[in-house]
């Protein structure tokens, strides 16, 4: 079935925004540590100290801008219980846990055909 200029021009427009939302996906998932911050409150809800050690080899100041950053595109929710003593704890919000079955997938496939760091 050949397919009309008006439909090969709805089909280029649906892939161009497709590759588009893509783009920007990879853009803020890809940002140093945003991923990584992400798939550690996919185990439950954390404190700063404990995603700290849990990533490893991030600065406190790095990590307090990613979960800025995080919390205001509304992918983790941040919880301040009142002392004493103070805690805050980052939890994914309804928004970070739709991001789960993506992120389980991409670590399946790199798990399957990426070469392992040496570190």
């Amino acid at each position: 079935m050949a397919t009309t200029p008006k439909q090969s021009q709805a089909g280029s427009d649906t892939c161009a925004r497709s590759d588009a939302a893509l783009a920007r996906a990879f853009v803020f998932l890809g940002k140093r540590w945003n991923g990584v911050v992400l798939g550690n409150l996919m185990n439950g809800p954390a404190g700063f100290r404990e995603l700290s050690r849990a990533v490893g080899g991030i600065s406190d100041s790095v990590l307090s801008d990613r979960l800025s950053d995080l919390a205001e595109a509304g992918l983790i929710a941040r919880t301040v219980q009142e002392g004493p003593p103070l805690s805050v704890s980052y939890a994914l919000s309804d928004r970070g846990r739709a991001l789960v079955p993506a992120l389980e997938q991409i670590s399946l496939w790199a798990q399957e055909h990426l070469v392992p760091d040496e570190t």
